[in-house]
């Protein structure tokens, strides 16, 4: 089994502010009984996508399966997502903001993608299949790298545009989609009424549609990982308000998403809260369940920060791994 929880292991800056008194006696255990795990962070979307049993390409191929949950062909083509996004300027930076665009319409999707593919032609037409996921269909497929939005979300631009051979064409096209979106009447009007405007296109998880995947494990998630859940041609299972021993049965995996929000926005409180919140409600009885972990243990993850931990049902005997303190744990 399988625990995704982004930004568990967060910013020094923000664990700074957020773990001054905080006790997590389950956490604490299971960072201090488990073996730690490091990797590149992959990012929510492709932590999930491997977990389904996705081969990665240059990319994470993401986009064509997404494509066909919302009910579009792949028919062999490259395809690559490139989302609304809001970019905000800074007093020395753009960065790529944490705006979703839950409220984006599906008119003002196909009016913001007609008019790009009016201007560039069939070589760079969004298709908004969903208000928030639009689609780049290619003959040919780009050497480019991506950032998926997990990891991208709240960073300056200069750091995560894309990459690859053909970077700098890229770039200079989502410069000009900017410049048309930004003086867009859909825009004006959503601005008029308080809304974020879609300034700028996020492009990530270029693709071929690949052989059928094996059947998805089950996806455990809370309604904002509804779309997270699509990556992997899934459908999600409500996750429970909080962990049973009897959930241990493997395969499975269980998106804990709670600290996302706050840790973009360097809520400290926030974050503190909804960690104190995963403690009572899953930490802690998971810490009190060691012992009925099945042979394969289960693992904790945290896709942003590329750290995790592993659990076998050994590591309940284990109580001379005594706990850290959370700072030295977590930071």
């Amino acid at each position: 089994m399988l625990w995704l929880v982004p930004h568990l292991f967060a910013s020094p800056r923000l664990l700074e502010a957020a773990l001054p008194g905080l006790r997590l006696p389950g956490l604490s255990t299971l960072l201090a009984r488990g073996r730690p795990t490091r990797e590149s962070p992959p990012g929510t979307e492709a932590a999930l996508a491997r977990a389904c049993g996705v081969r990665r390409q240059t990319d994470w191929p993401l986009a064509p399966i997404t494509l066909l949950a919302d009910g579009g062909a792949a028919d062999g083509a490259y395809w690559l997502r490139a989302d609304p996004a809001h970019f905000a300027v800074m007093r020395d930076r753009v960065v790529y903001s944490t705006a979703t665009f839950d409220d984006l319409t599906h008119d003002e999707a196909r009016q913001l993608t007609v008019t790009l593919a009016e201007h560039f032609g069939p070589d760079f037409a969004p298709q908004a299949l969903h208000p928030r996921r639009w689609y780049l269909r290619l003959d040919t497929p780009p050497r480019l790298l991506t950032t998926p939005p997990s990891l991208a979300r709240g960073q300056a631009l200069d750091r995560i545009l894309p990459g690859g051979g053909d970077a700098t064409a890229w770039r200079a096209r989502l410069n000009e989609a900017q410049m048309l979106l930004h003086s867009h009447p859909v825009n004006a009007a959503r601005e008029a009424r308080g809304q974020w405007p879609v300034n700028g296109l996020w492009l990530w998880g270029g693709g071929v549609h690949a052989a059928p995947l094996p059947a998805p494990v089950e996806i455990h998630a809370g309604p904002a990982g509804i779309d997270l859940a699509r990556i992997c041609g899934a459908t999600p299972r409500p996750r429970p308000a909080r962990f049973e021993p009897g959930q241990l049965r493997p395969p499975g995996i269980v998106l804990l998403d709670a600290l996302e929000v706050p840790a973009l926005h360097n809520d400290a409180l926030g974050w503190r809260n909804a960690v104190g919140e995963l403690e009572a409600g899953w930490f802690g009885p998971l810490a009190r369940a060691l012992r009925q972990l099945g042979p394969g243990g289960m693992r904790i993850a945290d896709p942003v920060s590329g750290r995790g931990i592993v659990l076998r049902r050994g590591d309940a005997w284990m109580f001379w791994r005594r706990p850290a303190a959370l700072a030295s744990a977590l930071a």
